[in-house]
C-alpha cells in the first residue's frame, strides 16, 4: 500500500473512530505499522489532526508521526545489534539508577502529601524574621505607591494633583470615583510592596538614580503628547537595606516549608532504616 494511502485510510479510521462512541471498547486493536518485534496500533497515535485541517494537510501530519516513530524504533534495533557489553551493561546501570530514584522520589512526595504539617503560624513567621532578618537584604529598591494614568484633555485633570496630595479618605475615595470615570490606569499594586522598577516602566523617560529619585519625591508628576502620569510614593526601601517583614513574609513561608520537608525527609529515611536493622531487612556482614 502506497504511504499517502495508508495515512488517509488512518485518517479515515481515526475520524470515525471519533464518531462512534463505542469505538474503544472493541477488543481488535488496529496495527498501523511495524518495526522489528514493534508494533504501532491506531489506539497509539495522538489526536494530532485538529479542526479545520484539510485532508492533504492531515494526513501529512499523521504520515510525519508514523515516520518519526518508525525512525526512532529503528534507530533503537541498530542500537541494540550493535552498542559493546560495556555500554550496554552502562546503560541498564543508568537506566536502573534513574528508576530507583524516581520509585524514591514518588514515594517521598506521597509521604510529604500525606503527613507533612504544612500550617505555618504567623508567630514561626515573626521569629524567623527576628532572628535572620540580616539575611533578608534588598538587591532591588521597593515602593509602595499610587500610579495614575489620564489621557490628556480629559475634564478637571488639574483635581487630580490636590486630591492626590490629600491624606482625607473623602478625597481619595473622590479621586478613586473620578480615576474610575476619566483615567486610563489608577493602580495602588494592592498596597503591597513592589519593586520600583515596575512603577518607572509605567512612566515616560528615563530615571537615572533610582535612589535620589526616591529620596526627593513623594509626589511626581509628568507627561508626554498622550497623557499625563501622577505619582504618590507613600514608602520605599532602598537596595541594600533590610527588607521589610511584609515584603519578606512570602519567602520567609517558602524557607520554613522547605526546611521542615528537608527534616522530614531525614526523619523518613533514618526511621525506615532503623526499622529495617530491627526486622533484619538489613544486615551489616563483618
Amino acid at each position: 500500500m502506497a504511504k499517502t494511502s495508508l495515512a488517509g485510510l488512518i485518517l479515515v479510521v481515526l475520524i470515525a473512530g471519533t464518531s462512534c462512541g463505542d469505538f474503544k471498547s472493541q477488543p481488535q486493536r488496529i496495527a498501523v505499522a511495524r518495526a522489528g518485534d514493534k508494533v504501532l496500533y491506531y489506539d497509539q497515535i495522538p489526536g494530532l489532526v485538529q479542526p479545520g485541517m484539510s485532508e492533504a494537510d492531515s494526513i501529512a501530519v499523521i504520515q510525519n508521526y508514523i515516520n518519526k516513530w518508525a525512525k526512532r524504533e529503528i534507530m533503537k534495533l541498530k542500537a541494540i545489534e550493535n552498542v559493546t557489553t560495556e555500554f550496554r551493561n552502562e546503560v541498564e546501570t543508568q537506566l536502573d539508577e534513574i528508576r530507583t530514584n524516581l520509585l524514591i522520589h514518588s514515594y517521598q512526595q506521597q509521604m510529604i502529601s500525606q503527613k507533612l504539617d504544612t500550617i505555618i503560624s504567623e508567630t514561626e513567621i515573626e521569629n524567623y524574621y527576628a532572628s535572620s532578618s540580616s539575611t533578608f537584604v534588598l538587591s532591588n529598591n521597593i515602593i509602595k505607591a499610587l500610579f495614575i494614568k489620564v489621557p490628556s484633555g480629559v475634564p478637571n485633570s488639574d483635581r487630580v494633583s490636590y486630591l492626590l496630595r490629600s491624606d482625607d479618605p473623602t478625597s481619595l475615595a473622590q479621586l478613586e470615583l473620578w480615576c474610575y470615570q476619566f483615567a486610563d490606569k489608577f493602580d495602588d499594586f494592592g498596597e503591597e510592596w513592589i519593586p520600583f522598577s515596575i512603577l518607572i516602566s509605567e512612566l515616560p523617560g528615563v530615571v537615572e538614580n533610582q535612589e535620589e529619585f526616591l529620596r526627593r519625591n513623594v509626589f511626581y508628576e509628568t507627561g508626554d503628547s498622550l497623557f499625563n502620569y501622577y505619582v504618590r510614593i507613600r514608602d520605599y526601601k532602598l537596595r541594600g537595606t533590610i527588607a521589610p517583614y511584609d515584603y519578606a513574609r512570602t519567602n520567609i513561608l517558602s524557607i520554613i516549608l522547605n526546611n521542615r520537608k528537608m527534616d522530614f525527609l531525614q526523619d523518613l529515611e533514618n526511621g525506615i532504616f532503623t526499622e529495617a536493622i530491627r526486622t533484619d531487612i538489613y544486615k551489616l556482614y563483618q
